[in-house]
């Protein structure tokens, strides 16, 4: 079973990259940060950098305080746009976008729904912004300390309930 690509490699990338940039809250990242904190593969980031650059989405600085930053408030970075940059417009069947015109297209049931599906996934896509993205990832982040937190609390209790010796109660 093969499974549609509503996301490519080149496109989940640049988000997780954006991302990094984002929450570097404008200071520049050596795009060495970016590969390691991302586990992106580093010549394959330098090229969607260089790629992000001629978009105008990030910026770049040489020198030992360079590395790259974002160019735009992440708020106006949309999803809908990096999917055009790196892969092309959503589309959900191959007969809507080969070169040549199907020879089914005028009597295709399929076609218009598939049409119309693929205007929700757009506008779908189109709420999500990089801002979004950074906002809902240190939502997950703090949620994620808060239990560990949490659990850490229960689990140091735990601990001491059954490791520490009885008080002895003296009266005087």
């Amino acid at each position: 079973m093969t499974c549609m690509k509503v996301l490519t490699k080149n496109t989940d990338y640049a988000i997780r990259a954006l991302l990094s940039l984002a929450g570097a809250k404008g200071a520049f990242l050596s795009a060495r940060a970016i590969s390691l904190e991302q586990d992106i593969p580093y010549q394959f980031l330098r090229r969607l950098l260089q790629e992000m650059i001629r978009h105008g989405l990030v910026s770049s600085k040489e020198g030992a305080a360079g590395g790259f930053r974002l160019a735009r408030d992440p708020d106006t970075i949309g999803v809908t746009e990096l999917i055009g940059i790196f892969q092309g417009p959503v589309r959900v069947s191959e007969c809507m976008f080969r070169k040549q015109i199907c020879a089914n297209r005028a009597r295709c049931v399929l076609r218009h729904e598939i049409m119309r599906i693929e205007q929700v996934v757009q506008q779908e896509f189109e709420k999500v912004t990089i801002g979004k993205l950074l906002g809902d990832l240190e939502a997950a982040n703090a949620r994620i300390a808060a239990a560990g937190l949490l659990s850490g609390n229960a689990e140091e209790r735990e601990h001491q309930a059954t490791t520490s010796k009885p008080e002895r109660i003296t009266r005087s």
